[in-house]
């Protein structure tokens, strides 16, 4: 089993190249992202709060983030391992996240950081809003979550090199090339 943490400011990259290692590697992308989207797509309780969140450009709190991840988790009990894609965003997710791995025999192997300045991070979310749709994809929302990335995410990582499961990835290079990048890295794994 390999389990994996896709990790990077908004706008990173994490989502694409969790899909392209999910499928080079065959293991499970679990996005809390997409996980939050459907849940607030299904109109449910918990999507509902997440949205009030999000739509502010807010961190959903640690304990939903954690039960939906949990849930998913436990939806996959066959799967080779997983890619973590925006998860852990918090210290405290990640202590918990350590113990809800231990709870199921598991542990984690690497964290892949994927380094990219803010003013690259600001252009391709820009991008994206033109493109997706998504309604958090605003100029003052993305530069909002920039700034929460940059004083509550990026702790993180200090928790993960203290562990030597620290890895950083050029972000700025093509997707292809970032990919190979990882790839590499997972290669040495293995």
């Amino acid at each position: 089993m390999l389990n994996l943490i896709i990790f990077g400011g908004p706008g990173s990259g994490k989502g694409t190249q969790s899909k392209l290692l999910a499928e080079k590697f065959q293991l499970t992308h679990l996005s809390t992202g997409d996980l939050l989207r459907a849940e607030m797509e299904k109109g449910s309780e918990l999507g509902r709060i997440a949205k009030s969140f999000t739509d502010g450009g807010n961190l959903v709190p640690d304990e939903m983030i954690v039960k939906i991840l949990a849930s998913a988790i436990d939806e996959h009990k066959n799967a080779n391992g997983y890619i973590f894609d925006g998860f852990p965003r918090t210290v405290a997710q990640a202590e918990v996240f350590d113990d809800m791995l231990k709870a199921r025999a598991q542990k984690l192997d690497a964290l892949f950081d994927l380094v990219t300045p803010d003013e690259v991070l600001i252009e391709r979310m820009l991008f994206r809003a033109q493109t997706s749709g998504r309604a958090d994809d605003n100029p003052e929302t993305i530069k909002k979550r920039v700034e929460i990335y940059h004083q509550q995410t990026a702790p993180v990582l200090d928790f993960y090199k203290a562990r030597s499961m620290y890895t950083a990835i050029d972000g700025t290079l093509s997707i292809e090339g970032t990919a190979q990048a990882i790839a590499d890295e997972v290669a040495k794994l293995l």
